[in-house]
């Protein structure tokens, strides 16, 4: 979601705040900006100032360079809204002017960038307005630059550790005061940040990504640090003010996912390396053995007797797969939660149950709560499946299995979620290896099939020139129904998604048998029917579905396996994937439906890879 860069250098750091920004774009933003402290340079005459934008970041550094920004001390920010609309004088950083400032173009006191969301910020705004500060925003933020201001005597770190002590809520924050020219700031309570160690200068972020090519050295704050960041060095302290060493990892930040090739957007892009993705994660896969979750699985995975999967959004789908793979397959109860429902729900804890966690970035603010509440209530067994392996989900969870999907910049997933399911079928496996369900012609089974998914993967892309046919279609519509069952109910769901998350097409997604009790009254000629149609044990009762759907006239898209016997007619277009994959077949089914979701935006004109109103990483509730 929001994101921030800092910097404290005794050298011209403005552009590389605003390459940092750039390489956040894809978490999704709707205003940006950059704040700097020009005396770090010796511009006496002045100290802080800003420029902000509701444009985009290239838009944002012409006005840097319009303005003549230079500066040894920064601090950007990229915001994706959610206290005031998208405008300039809601966008980062904020600036406090002191009390009885009633306008924007005094001189700052204070500079300020915050991710997160401040629960009693309006308690807070009442008191700074009865002590003489004036608001020029509509944010929660505003009120923590000016709390900042209204404690401040001569010290910044002293003032934001005071103001941080009385905040309720999400926040990483970076600040700059205008008396210390050479000094960031930085805290952190659920939202991630992190330190970058360099030769001279130090920086803070809110992704390692930001940092790419500037330095690899990285301090990952923990729950309730402050951090204090001077050219010359960086003291971190802990929620109970002492001074504290945090590991410094080298962390190999990639920036390269950047160039698109011969692809028109990134999420084409993404579409496309999935078959490459999922064979990286499941590279050196020789045996299905506890290990493959780390060295402590045996014997977690041997305690354990059910299964709890929390996640959002499409990571919830892909879990929604693994309870029909967990059941059949493995015999082990599950449970998938929508993890801003479960926190905030009653529930029944069990302490042999096992706590799946599902994230493409390992900081879903929603996922990490869901988790610790888990925990609070005794379920200390916890492993997540992740992309990021120097993420906060890895850094709580017991174990962890890292996918491989490499970055994602398009909001919409897609090679993250495949690679997820990849990882929750070897969960599977394993389960049903500790419990004896797995014989050692089923392992070998499974493992040929698992090596096979990335060819077969790529038979599936080639199919791309018949689903841009259909996406003309669906271009046109504005509404569209998805169908599925048993297993490929969530990949209808999760094709659904895509197409309303990019095309901005209403679209809904139903257990097929349902159809008769509710969603048959919106099927019309005009409203396309997306049928996912494997060859399984449920496929004569799907076919039933089908009839239900022609004989009101609708017309149907089905996704066939090419041995489904169903044929295209008047009313039914058929897609044939090249072969029936068994028990894997959700992660070869759900490619034509993200071809059809990217295709479709294409042909509508819309922002494919930026859809309005969204962001790629979801890190405040």
């Amino acid at each position: 979601m929001c994101g921030i860069v800092g910097a404290a250098s005794s050298r011209n750091i403005v552009p590389l705040l605003v390459q940092g920004l750039q390489r956040l774009e894809y978490r999704g933003y709707d205003s940006c900006g950059v704040a700097i402290h020009a005396a770090s340079l010796g511009q006496t005459e002045r100290g802080l100032a800003r420029a902000r934008s509701t444009a985009r970041v290239s838009e944002l550094q012409q006005r840097v360079a319009e303005d003549q920004l230079h500066s040894a001390t920064g601090i950007a920010h990229t915001r994706w809204a959610t206290h005031g609309a998208p405008a300039v004088h809601n966008a980062h950083p904020h600036f406090s002017h002191g009390t009885g400032a009633t306008a924007e173009t005094l001189p700052g006191r204070v500079a300020l960038v915050h991710n997160g969301i401040i629960e009693n910020h309006e308690a807070l705004r009442a008191e700074l307005q009865a002590a003489g500060y004036v608001f020029h925003s509509q944010t929660d933020t505003e009120v923590i630059a000016h709390l900042i201001d209204s404690v401040y005597q001569g010290d910044l770190l002293a003032a934001v550790r005071a103001t941080v002590a009385r905040l309720h809520g999400a926040y990483a924050i970076a600040v700059l005061h205008h008396d210390e020219p050479h000094r960031v700031v930085g805290a952190r309570a659920g939202s991630p940040l992190i330190l970058g160690v360099g030769q001279g200068e130090h920086f803070l972020a809110s992704d390692a990504m930001a940092l790419a090519g500037v330095t690899d050295q990285i301090v990952y704050l923990e729950e309730g640090d402050v951090a204090d960041l001077r050219p010359e060095g960086y003291a971190v302290y802990d929620r109970q003010s002492q001074p504290t060493a945090r590991a410094v990892r080298t962390v190999q930040a990639h920036s390269g996912a950047a160039e698109l090739g011969p692809y028109s957007h990134y999420m084409q892009k993404e579409i496309f390396e999935q078959p490459g993705a999922v064979a990286d994660t499941l590279e050196g896969i020789e045996a299905i053995t506890p290990d493959i979750f780390g060295p402590a699985a045996q014997a977690t995975l041997s305690k354990i007797d059910r299964v709890l999967i929390l996640a959002c959004g499409t990571s919830y789908y892909s879990g929604s797969v693994a309870k029909y793979w967990l059941e059949a397959l493995a015999q082990v109860p599950c449970q998938v939660e929508i993890a801003s429902e479960y926190r905030y729900r009653d529930s029944v804890p069990h302490p042999n149950t096992l706590v799946v966690t599902i994230t493409q970035s390992g900081e879903t603010a929603d996922t990490l709560a869901a988790l610790r509440h888990a925990q609070s209530l005794g379920m200390t067994h916890s492993l997540t499946i992740c992309n990021v392996a120097t993420s906060a989900m890895v850094r709580e969870c017991e174990l962890a299995y890292v996918t491989r999907a490499g970055v994602e910049v398009g909001v919409a997933s897609t090679k993250a979620f495949t690679t997820q399911l990849a990882g929750l079928f070897l969960l599977t496996l394993v389960l049903m290896k500790l419990r004896g369900r797995l014989s050692p012609a089923q392992e070998a089974e499974h493992l040929r099939a698992m090596r096979h998914l990335p060819a077969a993967m790529q038979s599936v892309l080639a199919l791309e020139p018949q689903v841009m046919a259909w996406a003309q279609e669906f271009a046109e519509k504005e509404n569209a129904l998805f169908l599925g069952r048993g297993a490929h109910y969530p990949i209808a769901l999760e094709g659904a998604l895509k197409l309303k998350e990019i095309t901005y097409i209403h679209a809904e997604a139903y257990a097929a048998g349902e159809l008769k009790h509710g969603p048959l009254a919106l099927v019309t000629s005009a409203m396309p029917v997306v049928t996912v149609a494997p060859n399984d044990t449920l496929l004569e009762k799907l076919k039933s579905n089908m009839q239900e759907v022609r004989a009101r006239g609708g017309v149907l898209y089905v996704l066939a396996d090419a041995d489904s016997h169903i044929s295209a007619s008047d009313g039914v277009q058929v897609i044939r994937l090249p072969e029936h994959y068994g028990v894997l077949s959700p992660l070869l089914h759900v490619i034509p439906l993200q071809l059809l979701a990217y295709h479709t935006a294409c042909a509508r004109g819309t922002d494919v890879d930026k859809p309005r109103n969204l962001a790629k990483s979801v890190t405040v509730e």
